[in-house]
């Protein structure tokens, strides 16, 4: 389960800096960790472990597809390669090499996309993935997390280096807000409950777990209780969570940085629809392709808000009533 922090402050670290202090840390215990850039060694904060272990350091330059070819023969002569590019070119650039060369040879390779979503902000719509998780959902036996903030990246990391396979680690790369305090602990496949209500469910991953977390704030003024989950997993999805709160609240909002197509949202209705069919409320963005922009105003541009999810989750309430 996850232990909420005291309150909601601005994070003192960076996401890039946590999640490169836990791969060194890895790396320290296992000399088969590797690190695989596309020249991105600044953006995304691997330095220090160019640095600490620069004969297990490779910058690929701009050569996303190679890279992960790479990838895919350091694993099979037995290595632990981490490969690090921005979300769409981590992805969408490379889709058959990580599917054919990687997924479909069985191997152990781990790829981390760098400022998914809105967190792109500046870079715009070409660096503003919001297709790659319906992407690497498709393929067989991945496993796909997204942190909330940089508490989950020991745990994660190291479940990664650990664990055979396939994964795909999607995190933002600046300070978020600080979710979890000292002692939060995590299971892959499992969400972390934050929150527990009877009359409407939020499952929420990355930056929109805070989002959700505030909605509860402000659907709690009109004397409705929302349960909130942060889906930190989407593939395995915690199914368990989702049928437990469908048969408890009878209505059910999910909130991503992604397209409400082929992410968390979809894989949340896949569950429901197979088991438990209850009214589904999607926050997302819908039929968009990403802009320039500063986080904060795109989060309001595609309704990546508390408010839109308050919004919904009254939607939902309202589609379960009428149904009874």
């Amino acid at each position: 389960m996850g232990v909420l922090a005291d309150k909601f402050v601005t994070d003192a670290v960076e996401m890039r800096q946590a999640y490169c202090a836990a791969l060194m840390k890895e790396a320290a215990e296992n000399a088969k960790i590797t690190v695989v850039d596309a020249d991105v060694s600044h953006s995304v904060g691997t330095g220090p472990f160019y640095e600490k272990f620069p004969d297990r350091s490779i910058n690929c330059g701009i050569m996303e597809a190679h890279a992960v070819g790479l990838c895919a023969g350091m694993s099979a002569m037995g290595l632990v390669p981490f490969f690090h590019a921005f979300g769409v070119f981590a992805t969408r650039r490379v889709f058959d090499q990580i599917f054919i060369s990687c997924a479909y040879q069985n191997l152990n390779v781990k790829i981390i996309g760098a400022d998914p979503g809105v967190t792109a902000a500046t870079n715009g719509g070409t660096h503003m993935p919001f297709e790659d998780l319906g992407l690497m959902r498709l393929i067989p036996n991945a496993t796909i997390v997204e942190p909330a903030d940089s508490s989950m990246y020991n745990f994660a990391v190291k479940f990664m280096a650990d664990n055979y396979g396939l994964f795909y680690l999607r995190t933002s790369r600046r300070k978020t807000v600080k979710i979890y305090g000292d002692g939060a602990r995590f299971e892959i496949g499992r969400a972390n409950k934050l929150a527990d209500g009877d009359d409407v469910c939020i499952f929420a991953c990355g930056i929109m777990v805070y989002e959700a977390l505030k909605a509860r704030e402000l659907l709690a003024k009109k004397g409705v209780f929302a349960s909130v989950y942060d889906m930190h997993t989407i593939k395995p999805v915690d199914s368990a969570a989702v049928i437990y709160e469908a048969k408890k609240c009878g209505a059910i909002v999910t909130a991503e940085n992604h397209n409400v197509i082929g992410g968390l949202g979809s894989a949340v209705c896949e569950v429901v629809s197979e088991n438990y069919p209850v009214p589904v409320e999607r926050v997302g963005v819908e039929e968009s392709f990403g802009e320039v922009g500063s986080q904060e105003y795109l989060q309001s541009r595609f309704g990546l808000t508390a408010e839109k999810i308050a919004e919904r989750a009254l939607k939902s309430i309202e589609r379960k009533l009428k149904r009874k």
